[in-house]
């Protein structure tokens, strides 16, 4: 089984930056096999795609694509999220998800089967 800890969250002022990482650990996982994905959810909202990474195809949402990066460590099995140029509306719970399949492209959070525990993004006005 593969686990996720998400960590990085905190509050910061608009227009800064945050970078937030998902460290998956476990014994039986090929860590390069993983789609991983980063969602978020803001109270009384949906559950909304960020950004996503497979070996080295990267795909980030149109919401946030001019300002998101997502990038990995492979030997610290580590995906990371910068986030520049923060906004209010981008307060939420970001969470780390995946599937292991490689090249998963859905951007729907019920397709995405492991979980972490989520870190929570304050932006203040």
């Amino acid at each position: 089984q593969v686990q996720l800890v998400e960590s990085g969250g905190g509050l910061v002022q608009a227009g800064g930056s945050l970078r937030l990482s998902c460290a998956a650990s476990g014994r039986s996982f090929i860590y390069y096999s993983l789609t991983v994905a980063w969602f978020r959810q803001a109270p009384g909202k949906e559950r909304e795609f960020v950004a996503r990474i497979s070996g080295g195809t990267r795909y980030i949402g149109e919401s946030v694509k001019d300002r998101f990066t997502i990038s990995k460590d492979n030997a610290k099995n580590t995906v990371y999220l910068q986030m520049n140029s923060l906004k209010p509306d981008d307060t939420a719970v970001y969470y780390c998800a995946a599937v292991n399949r490689m090249d998963y492209t859905s951007e729907n959070y019920g397709n995405y089967n492991i979980w972490g525990q989520g870190t929570q993004v304050t932006v203040s006005s």
